[in-house]
């Protein structure tokens, strides 16, 4: 495959991941919209210069990879993050979604 079409691939695999993150959150299943919209890690293997507060949030946001596969750390998290606060971190989430496609 060419760059363009890996890159098209990967574009086209995350917007369906976000949909995929929209139908969990309707289901009321917060961790897991939040365990799935995980991007922290990509995020870092970009050249973007984030805001300190946008490395913040994806820092903050790296609990939901880690901490949320384990049974102890999930039941704490799904204590904390309900409907508001899960919809506040994907609004967020969504911020830089659409900065690192518009950066491709």
């Amino acid at each position: 495959m060419t760059k363009q079409e890996y890159i098209n691939y990967w574009v086209t695999a995350a917007e369906n991941d976000w949909g995929a993150v929209q139908n969990i959150f309707k289901a009321t299943e917060y961790i897991y919209a939040l365990f799935f919209a995980h991007l922290v890690y990509l995020a870092s293997k970009t050249r973007l210069a984030f805001t300190e507060e946008e490395t913040n949030f994806l820092n903050l946001f790296n609990q939901f990879q880690l901490e949320g596969r384990y049974p102890d750390y999930k039941f704490d998290l799904i204590k904390k993050y309900k409907a508001i606060e899960t919809k506040n971190l994907l609004e967020q989430v969504d911020i830089i979604r659409i900065c690192l496609l518009k950066n491709l």
